[in-house]
């Protein structure tokens, strides 16, 4: 039955990046000459590229002078524009609509000047950007991660609540060992002395989210799909959440060792508590950065690797990208368990360390 489940794993990462190859092969009859893009694959978006020609697009939800809503379609369907780039012979190019005042470049959106157009200076519009709050690709793919987890959770709870502490079956044989491990193997075994029970719900949080949306990152590989934790925005958020739950459980065992240091002697404190401050801020920096580094460099990989069949327009290199493809992918399935497990482990570990209390 393992040996099943793993063979229907292989197959399915096979069909994914044989599906990228044939998203590449339509973009590159497109746009033959034009140089491939990869970071337009992982960034965020107003649309949602599925394949060829076939688009969601998404709404756009402006704060300027009053709520401006409207369908990226109007953007993504006005007028191409070229502009002079920060060299003489580089050309810039934007998406710009007159009739609703605004342009899209790298997917940002830009009021346009009175001609109708964006200026720029070292290669960057200096025209005002209004207030963003449109769903984007992203955005969408955080609340259909949102809805997976709460799926996942309240069938399991609605299991255990009709048949009471039975042997799990179906959904819950595999939520209910990573609730125990989170439980067991993070929170209790880093949080002592019983209060470990007051931040199991955020570790556990924190660990589905990250691991749900790890897998959903993985989707990339497929037209249509968002890297969601490969969003610097998104980490920040998450380690902002980990350093504010930190913060405010502190003790005052914590802050005395911030700045007032135990055996360290007077004359040094004045050294000692800048340096124990940026350690607050470095330790959850650290956090963002791991996860967003992480899954943005497997899915670069990932891409680059297939682009190799493009760049060199052989489709004999598939042999060898192709392969080298699927193992990274394979790697990245690794990669999305670990990354949550990491964060939600860290968190933990600097959770206690702002509730422990004082050793005698």
């Amino acid at each position: 039955m393992a040996f099943k489940n793993v063979l229907k794993s292989v197959v399915l990462i096979c069909l994914a990046v044989f599906s990228l190859n044939v998203s590449f092969a339509n973009e590159g009859e497109k746009h033959k000459k034009e140089e491939l893009n990869i970071q337009h694959h992982i960034m965020d978006a107003h649309e949602w590229h599925l394949w060829g020609e076939t688009s969601v697009y998404l709404p756009v939800i402006l704060l300027d002078g009053g709520l401006q809503t409207f369908s990226s379609k109007e953007l993504y369907h006005g007028t191409v524009i070229k502009a002079e780039g920060h060299h003489a012979e580089e050309e810039i190019e934007y998406i710009a609509n007159t009739e609703i005042g605004y342009a899209i470049f790298h997917e940002k959106i830009y009021k346009l000047n009175a001609n109708g157009e964006l200026n720029f200076h070292d290669g960057h519009p200096t025209n005002a950007k209004p207030l963003d709050f449109s769903i984007t690709k992203n955005t969408l793919s955080l609340f259909f991660g949102s809805t997976i987890i709460l799926l996942l959770m309240f069938s399991t709870a609605k299991f255990y609540k009709k048949n009471g502490a039975v042997a799990p079956k179906g959904l819950a044989k595999f939520i209910e060992p990573l609730i125990v491990f989170v439980r067991d193997d993070i929170a209790k075994a880093n949080i002592h002395n019983g209060k470990h029970h007051k931040y199991t719900p955020y570790l556990l949080t924190i660990f589905f989210f990250i691991f749900i949306n790890n897998l959903l990152g993985l989707v990339p590989i497929l037209p249509g799909g968002a890297n969601l934790t490969g969003n610097i925005s998104f980490t920040i958020v998450l380690a902002s959440f980990t350093l504010l739950i930190t913060l405010f459980s502190a003790n005052k065992n914590y802050w005395k060792h911030i700045f007032a240091t135990p055996g360290v002697p007077i004359a040094l404190l004045p050294i000692m508590i800048p340096i124990e401050i940026v350690g607050i801020f470095a330790k959850p920096f650290a956090l963002l950065v791991r996860l967003f580094a992480n899954m943005t460099a497997g899915h670069i990989i990932i891409l680059s690797l297939i682009s190799i069949i493009f760049v060199n327009q052989n489709a004999a290199w598939g042999f060898l990208s192709v392969p080298m493809g699927l193992f990274i992918s394979v790697l990245e399935l690794l990669v999305a368990f670990l990354q949550a497990y990491l964060f939600t482990l860290l968190s933990s570990l600097f959770i206690s360390a702002a509730v422990e209390e004082a050793h005698h």
